[in-house]
């Protein structure tokens, strides 16, 4: 069976030398763009043989941390400055962007659980499969920056793909302390493997992801932090060499070992939280109340967490529906554990 090809484009060549602006075009026909193309905006920045690094920000199109970093990163650096190849992204969802939303509206899919795609499929499963097989192959490590976006919000920390492969986690873990955060969150056996994440390890390609908070903002300390992670990532692939951020000589690992330990919202309500990430808890401490605010007659309930652990991440929402994620518990492990 012949292979099918990605139906996406780029508006330039990304194998020139020299600083080019252009675009991705996805086809695809709708009431917005009955005939034409939808953009995803790239900048490329190619000089000399050096290493080669993706760096993606918006994934959900309303997480702006990473993407604002980026925008910073592409005006501060010239091909001139550089011995390699940066290709930047800093609005890989864009249609979501736009509308300030985690999914896309072309097709209301998640594009960070949307691999490895189709290359026949939808908008963002076009994407996927353009990233998985034609795009990420050409490049020697990548970034793929997340916050909480409007829903959540995250202890700031890198992400590492514990791969069953050693020497590609170690590469991973590499990349992650060179980043410069304190927080590394390890993608264990919980892992999505519809993630980039999960891509770039199929594809054996070095990788970290963020958390940068969140809240549907730009927060300016998870941007600088951010910034200068990109810069610290450049000089360790020896593609830039300029400003760094000092180098953090202790690192902190967590994993979610048991996702029953997280607490999810019981029903349509009022979450009054009481915790925040980055928050050491027990075992039977009180997560917050949840309140039957459409049932006033209800007495409300006091949630409670089942471990210890940490609070990697909590709801950033007032009102939530049953299921939602209100507090998202991890545990430290060992690093290389």
């Amino acid at each position: 069976m012949d292979e099918v090809k990605s139906r996406i484009q780029s508006s330039i060549n990304l194998e020139k030398m020299g600083h080019q602006v252009g675009e991705l075009m996805i086809p695809w026909s709708d009431n917005t763009v009955p005939l034409g193309y939808h953009p995803i905006p790239v900048i490329n920045i190619k000089n000399g043989n050096g290493k080669k690094l993706l760096i993606i920000g918006g994934n959900h199109g309303d997480e702006f941390e990473g993407p604002s970093a980026i925008m910073r990163v592409s005006q501060e650096i010239s091909a001139n400055d550089i011995n390699g190849h940066i290709l930047l992204i800093p609005g890989l969802s864009f249609d979501a962007i736009t509308q300030s939303r985690r999914t896309n509206p072309l097709d209301d899919k998640n594009m960070n659980r949307a691999f490895p795609g189709n290359p026949d499929g939808s908008p963002t499963e076009m994407l996927a499969a353009y990233l998985e097989n034609d795009l990420m192959q050409n490049f020697d490590a990548i970034i793929d920056f997340h916050s909480g976006g409007k829903a959540s919000v995250f202890m700031p920390c890198s992400l590492v793909y514990k791969s069953e492969n050693d020497k590609l986690f170690q590469k991973n873990l590499a990349l992650a302390k060179a980043f410069g955060m304190a927080n590394i969150w390890l993608l264990g056996k919980n892992n999505d493997n519809r993630s980039l994440n999960s891509a770039a390890g199929r594809a054996h390609i070095p990788m970290i992801a963020t958390e940068l908070g969140g809240g549907g903002g730009v927060n300016p300390k998870m941007t600088n932090m951010a910034e200068l992670g990109i810069f610290n990532i450049l000089n360790h692939l020896k593609i830039y060499k300029g400003r760094n951020a000092e180098a953090e000589s202790k690192f902190e690992a967590i994993e979610i070992g048991d996702p029953s330990a997280s607490i999810h919202s019981p029903a349509f309500g009022l979450f009054d939280r009481i915790v925040k990430a980055g928050d050491t808890i027990s075992k039977g401490q009180t997560a917050g109340w949840f309140h039957y605010i459409a049932e006033p007659e209800r007495a409300s309930l006091k949630l409670t967490f089942k471990n210890s652990g940490i609070i990697l991440a909590h709801s950033n929402r007032g009102i939530v529906k049953k299921g939602e994620m209100l507090a998202l518990v991890a545990n430290k492990v060992a690093i290389g554990e």
